[in-house]
């Protein structure tokens, strides 16, 4: 076997998430908002958009909690995170942030949905 001066480097892993611009979140423009089918053993209508990011990469997101407010033209912000049962989505949007709203009627896990801390009943 030859010897060699020089060890080979170890390449760096990049996380997939949102890799074309090696950021943690990106902005986009949504292009279509529609529903798709999750794979076999599941069954439900996954609420998902096709976004331009500002890159000008398009790509599918899906849309987390119960119902949203996102049409053509919005605003939204894109992190990283596939959907494990819907095929070619691998990013999640962002709720509550830009024009995406958050999830209203949220007792658990609000900072996830981007909702806020409900108000107390006043108490005499």
């Amino acid at each position: 076997r030859q010897g060699c001066r020089k060890a080979r480097k170890a390449r760096k892993a990049v996380s997939p998430a949102l890799r074309v611009a090696k950021a943690p979140n990106l902005k986009g423009v949504c292009v279509k908002v529609e529903t798709t089918k999750p794979k076999k053993p599941n069954s439900a209508e996954r609420k998902v958009a096709r976004v331009r990011l500002s890159t000008g990469k398009l790509v599918t997101a899906y849309i987390p909690g119960e119902g949203h407010n996102a049409q053509q033209h919005s605003v939204v912000l894109v992190r990283g995170g596939r959907c494990q049962d819907c095929p070619g989505v691998r990013y999640h949007l962002v709720r509550g942030a830009l024009d995406l709203g958050g999830v209203g009627n949220r007792q658990t896990s609000r900072s996830k949905y981007g909702t806020k801390k409900p108000k107390k009943a006043a108490t005499l």
